[in-house]
Parts: structure tokens; sequence; C-alpha cells
């Protein structure tokens, strides 16, 4: 099971980067541009779509129009999570139906 986080404030840094905030004090800024794939994340290539995203106040996560989240314990340790994130969008590309 993982640590309960909460995500507490956010903001672009860059095209499909964000800076997110939890309660903790713990920051990360997260390129998600390598990990937008599959049926649930490939619409957020769509940057406009990508930066409607917002910071759900009841679950304390970033939320995006489309439904689409991360778990707040991924965003908290992006850096030991990113890797895994992108092999998986990468596997999903090889795919064909």
């Amino acid at each position: 099971m993982h640590p309960l986080y909460r995500v507490v404030d956010f903001r672009t840094e860059a095209p499909y980067t964000l800076w997110v905030k939890f309660d903790d004090g713990v920051s990360q800024v997260i390129d998600f541009k390598p990990v937008l794939a599959g049926e649930m994340y490939a619409p957020l290539n769509d940057l406009e779509l990508f930066n409607r995203v917002y910071l759900d106040r009841e679950v304390y996560n970033l939320i995006w129009p489309n439904d689409a989240e991360f778990e707040p314990a991924d965003l908290h340790d992006w850096p030991e999570v990113a890797d895994e994130y992108a092999l998986w969008a990468q596997s999903l590309e090889l795919v064909t139906v």
C-alpha cells in the first residue's frame, strides 16, 4: 500500500510539464509527454486539453477534463516511477490492432 499524498498546488512549467507540490512539502517537475499513450492518456497529447488540468480539492489530485489522472503517490515519487510509465507507453505504441 502506498503512502497517501495530497497535491496542494501546481503550475505549468513548459508544454506537457507541470510543477506539482504535495502536502508533505515535496515538489516535482514532471514532463508527462513520454507517458501520454493509451486510451486515457493519449488524448492529452492535445496541448489545449492537457492545459485544462485542474486541482480537484475533494480528492487533492490533478484531473483532466477527460477524467485522466495519475495516482498522487506516483506523482510524488515520479523520479522512481517515470521509466516504468514510459516503458508502458512505449509498449502501447508497439501494439497493432
